[in-house]
């Protein structure tokens, strides 16, 4: 069986990603976040950052379950990120008819920081896309949605009948 490995151009490990889909999703991740986050400096924002922002301007306002869904974030770090977004100034509460739901909206600083950040957001994309071809991202973001697919329903599946800890052992295994 022959083992096709993906070329790497820099890092101390130059050359070779992991043949483990975790670690090279993890590896490819940090590196194009590095080149958002290099891109949106300007802004102040990071692209986690961004993402929030930009999730709650296309919401209006929004839940904390509503983030956490649209953004495939667990609720512990998206409550430490809406935390530090809240102390900038660029969200604030919103009211909820439920006082018990967390419900969140961009201020006027919020949206102007949005407003630098989108154009270096597009330069980082297109730099991406350049170098990547639109085709290409495409194919990619269609075999990752599917994968997304299979991971969101096997961890369901793992969870049928009995709980799966945060390890991935089932109690009593």
């Amino acid at each position: 069986m022959t083992r096709q490995i993906a070329k790497l151009t820099t890092g101390p490990n130059r050359g070779r990603l992991s043949p483990c889909v975790c670690n090279t999703l993890r590896m490819v991740s940090r590196v194009v976040t590095q080149l958002y986050d290099d891109c949106l400096r300007p802004s102040g924002l990071r692209v986690t950052q961004f993402s929030i922002l930009a999730a709650v301007a296309r919401l209006g306002e929004a839940s904390l379950k509503q983030l956490e869904d649209e953004l495939a974030i667990d609720q512990t770090t998206l409550t430490r990120s809406l935390t530090l977004l809240e102390r900038d100034g660029v969200l604030e509460r919103a009211s909820h008819p439920d006082g018990r739901i967390k419900a969140m909206r961009l201020t006027s600083k919020g949206r102007r920081a949005l407003e630098v950040a989108r154009p270096l957001w597009a330069q980082a994309q297109g730099k991406v896309l350049r170098e990547l071809g639109t085709k290409a991202w495409a194919d990619a973001q269609r075999r990752l949605t599917r994968l997304h697919h299979v991971a969101v329903k096997k961890r369901q599946l793992g969870r049928d009948g009995r709980r799966v800890h945060s390890r991935g052992r089932r109690v009593g295994d």
